[in-house]
């Protein structure tokens, strides 16, 4: 268990280098080849490919990107964090030009190991304060 928490920071401290090689390289190694990852992504894309897409798009538009640990529980197979995310909009995300606007939301994200590897993951994100900045939402 105590393993599995410590999985789980490492897989975010990754996610703050901004280095999608690495982090690429990262969802490889840290998920199982069939991860199942329950997000309602429009990549046209499932598993470790979905994840990967994820990343992609949020480090293309938010270069800075940066993922500050809330919380972080773990029991059994799971776990539980709470993070804040930070980030310059300097890419199109979601059909949305630059705006270089700062955001900031949070989200939580239920994580499943299975053999210390990341095999299924749930999330949930906080898209209206993602997404009021970009003037997708009025304010």
């Amino acid at each position: 268990m105590g393993g599995n928490k410590t999985a789980y920071e490492r897989f975010m401290k990754i996610l703050n280098t901004n280095d999608l090689t690495l982090i690429n390289r990262t969802i490889d190694a840290a998920c199982t080849p069939d991860l199942l990852f329950h997000a309602p992504v429009p990549f046209g894309a499932t598993g470790r490919a979905a994840l990967k897409n994820v990343m992609g798009a949020l480090h293309t538009a938010f270069p800075d990107l940066h993922v500050s640990l809330d919380d972080i529980i773990a029991a059994d197979d799971k776990v539980v964090g709470r993070q804040t995310v930070t980030g310059t909009h300097r890419g199109d995300y979601m059909g949305f030009a630059p705006t270089g606007k700062s955001v900031k939301y949070r989200e939580i994200f239920i994580f499943r190991f299975a053999g210390g590897r990341i095999a299924e993951i749930w999330g949930v994100v906080d898209v209206l304060a993602q997404m009021k900045p970009l003037g997708a939402i009025p304010a």
